[in-house]
């Protein structure tokens, strides 16, 4: 640290050292924090001239990144201790705003580099993070660092790409999430007295108009991070969205700075009718989504929109969704003609567009039904799903486009509803092979690199020249890569819209198993149809039983054709999956294992409509044996019923009969209670009798214990005096215990 007080040769040797020293070292950055470093780092980049010097400059701003990476008191500390004003001047352009040496673009990059790193906050495990960054961010907009940054990212022609990609990017992060920054960024206007214009609509410009793949993708980070979580911004931008005439909708850009920003957009979007610039409608389709994206009420003002057709067609104005379908074919067309040269780039095309089909289709049923108002729509995507030429994401995203017209469609009619798209899928692509295409997906190179697409490398002497040179990367050799997806998806796509994909799959999945596994009417099962109604006669619910076993026949036959279905597809996939292992050995085993464990799932699928079927057949023989049982029961109860008449009808006849006749049959009682009184004495004599010999037994055997008890020399007399006393007594006490 003294080193960097001393002469020129050691003080550069020494900033080479503690950038070398401070790259993990947590502890060395603490130990050179607080030994000044900062005061010294910004008085030697003053002293080589700012961002006009030389490498020294760009290793003090290594040192200075080294100490506020992933650091938030270091930050705290630089904030609070000599401010930000040294680090808004190094973005101070001076002299010729046109001359950019390669060194000054490091410079520059270092610096915006620096501005990232405090917009962050710190590392994701420190709690103070949040707090911290915003707290950044409210001292760099006081310091006027917006201004700075449109100028970089904006204004100024002359600033290398590299330079003004960066400093777009941290114009994204400085808005982010924060609604004053937003309105601040919206309230701009950039240019000069009288050609003047908001800087959103500058920034759209540049994605419209720009050569360069990574400044657009720079400049439409800008817009998504002003439309995230902003109904506002998105409100105020869609409400500019109002249909031109064709003449003037089909003018260059350049001819009217004074554009509205939805009327740029609208241009840029329709701007392949005449001359198949499809690039540029894919890059305002890209804002188009974000501008939809969770906005309920924009999607839906988005959808009244009408596109006149062009002079030359003479057709009839068209949604604007229509378009843009429109223009997804032309792509995939443009694509099969033209071979190498533009495939991949076409590919880009299609998957941006189909992004904002996904976009727009979600949470929405009157974007579904618009967009199924065109019966080719839906034949289109289940081409795209099942064309192996096409890429993997293309062939997912469209997967997704067709999900999304099960889940929210609410439509009625024949051949829109939900069960008659599911039916289409199952006949044109089969549900296995459906549900693959999101699998293929998620493996792919796209999705799979979202995430570190957005991770940016920290500046080194070794890697600065070559991030200097970022309007080179992505832009060679695509025209070798067949079926492959553009690399600039991994940027365009977001962790958000990975995410919200995976789970409108799993949404996906359930509606349309839930969808397929129903008939198309649907009888409910409730106790309330098996009992019988008050009022209701046995042969009117004898009927109404039958009628309900016949609706649940047919429904058994409808599940039974779909099990069929289903076990043709799965045995279609099973019998591809193994002429494919056999044909090829070196499968990707996570491949090969998603195909056994969707296999399983499916096999798990039938098991389950099997088991339902055969409930539901238990139930119908039920229902038949219960009725049958009922029709038994009255058929019995009826007969039971006649014969009692005919015994009444017999009984009458008799009575009347003897009633005629006047005999009166009366028994004779006096013999009758004789005959019952000998009967009662002969009984009673009988038991008498029984129990006097009881009493005999009884009497021999006290004869004989007495003389066995003289022979042992005890007194039977004492033995057996108060005996009978006891008895007496204890009946006594039983009679009182009755009385009581």
């Amino acid at each position: 640290m003294d080193m960097l007080m001393d002469r020129e040769v050691i003080r550069n040797e020494a900033l080479l050292l503690l950038t070398h020293l401070t790259r993990e070292a947590e502890e060395i950055q603490k130990i050179v924090v607080f030994e000044g470093a900062y005061e010294k780092i910004f008085s030697i980049i003053r002293e080589e001239g700012n961002s006009d010097g030389g490498v020294v400059v760009q290793d003090c701003l290594e040192l200075l990144n080294n100490l506020i990476r992933s650091n938030a008191s270091n930050q705290v500390l630089l904030r609070e201790t000599i401010g930000l004003d040294s680090l808004i001047l190094i973005l101070k352009l001076r002299g010729s705003s046109y001359s950019f040496t390669q060194q000054k673009t490091i410079n520059l990059l270092s610096a915006l580099e620096t501005i990232k790193l405090l917009l962050k906050g710190g590392s994701e495990a420190d709690p103070g993070k949040d707090a911290n960054k915003q707290t950044n961010k409210t001292v760099l907009v006081q310091k006027k660092v917006l201004d700075h940054l449109l100028i970089l990212g904006v204004e100024s022609q002359w600033v290398p790409v590299a330079v003004r990609c960066a400093a777009l990017r941290c114009i994204g992060d400085l808005i982010a999430g924060d609604s004053k920054n937003l309105d601040l960024l919206a309230s701009k206007v950039l240019g000069e007295e009288p050609q003047v214009e908001p800087a959103l609509n500058s920034l759209l410009r540049i994605i419209l108009r720009t050569s360069s793949m990574q400044e657009f993708i720079a400049a439409d980070y800008v817009f998504k991070n002003f439309c995230e979580k902003n109904a506002d911004g998105q409100a105020m931008l869609a409400s500019t969205l109002i249909p031109q005439p064709y003449s003037m909708n089909h003018s260059f850009l350049d001819e009217d700075v004074n554009m509205s920003f939805g009327s740029m957009l609208l241009h840029g979007l329709t701007l392949g009718e005449n001359n198949g610039d499809l690039e540029t409608c894919s890059r305002a389709a890209s804002v188009l989504s974000h501008i939809l994206k969770d906005n309920l009420q924009c999607k839906e003002r988005v959808l009244r929109i009408q596109i006149e057709a062009s002079m030359q067609t003479l057709g009839a104005s068209e949604p604007l969704m229509h378009r843009m379908v429109k223009y997804l074919a032309l792509a995939s067309s443009m694509k099969s003609k033209d071979g190498k040269s533009n495939a991949t780039g076409n590919s880009y095309v299609q998957a941006i567009i189909l992004k904002l089909l996904v976009t727009w289709l979600a949470d929405c049923p009157n974007a579904v039904h618009c967009f199924l108002d065109a019966r080719p729509h839906l034949t289109y995507l289940l081409e795209l799903v099942s064309n192996l030429s096409e890429t993997v994401c293309i062939r997912g995203f469209s997967a997704v486009v067709l999900g999304e017209c099960v889940i929210y469609n609410k439509s009625t009619d024949s051949g829109k509803d939900a069960f008659s798209i599911v039916d289409l899928i199952s006949q044109k692509v089969g549900l296995s092979s459906y549900f693959l295409k999101f699998d293929e997906m998620h493996k792919s190179f796209v999705f799979a690199n979202v995430e570190s697409s957005l991770t940016h490398r920290s500046f080194s002497r070794s890697s600065a020249a070559s991030m200097a040179d970022i309007q080179e990367i992505d832009e060679n050799d695509l025209s070798e890569k067949k079926n492959m997806d553009h690399p600039v998806l991994s940027s365009i796509l977001d962790s958000y819209f990975v995410n919200f994909v995976k789970r409108l799959e799993e949404d996906i999945r359930q509606q349309i198993v839930e969808v397929y596994s129903r008939p198309k009417t649907n009888v409910a099962v409730v106790p309330a149809e098996i009992e019988q109604k008050s009022g209701e006669s046995d042969g009117e619910y004898i009927k109404r039983l039958k009628a309900f076993v016949e609706n649940q026949h047919s429904e058994i036959q409808d599940l039974v054709l779909r099990n069929a279905t289903l076990a043709e597809d799965l045995a279609k996939t099973g019998s591809s999956f193994q002429s494919e292992q056999r044909g090829s050995g070196g499968i990707d085993r996570v491949q090969i294992e998603t195909l056994r464990r969707d296999f399983q799932e499916a096999s798990k699928r039938l098991e389950m409509l099997k088991a339902e079927k055969a409930k539901i057949e238990s139930e119908a023989n039920m229902y038949q044996n219960l009725a049958g049982k009922m029709e038994a029961d009255l058929r019995s109860l009826s007969d039971a019923y006649n014969s009692l008449e005919q015994s009444n009808l017999q009984l009458e006849n008799e009575v009347k009969a003897l009633r005629g006749e006047g005999v009166s049959t009366f028994p004779d009682v006096e013999a009758i209670k004789a005959e019952a009184r000998e009967e009662a004495l002969k009984e009673s004599e009988g038991e008498l009798n029984d129990l006097l010999v009881c009493l005999g037994q009884e009497q021999s055997k006290v004869d004989r214990l007495s003389a066995r008890l003289l022979e042992l020399g005890e007194d039977v007399d004492q033995l057996l005096e108060g005996i009978g006393d006891d008895a007496g007594a204890a009946e006594d006490g039983d009679d009182e215990e009755d009385a009581e």
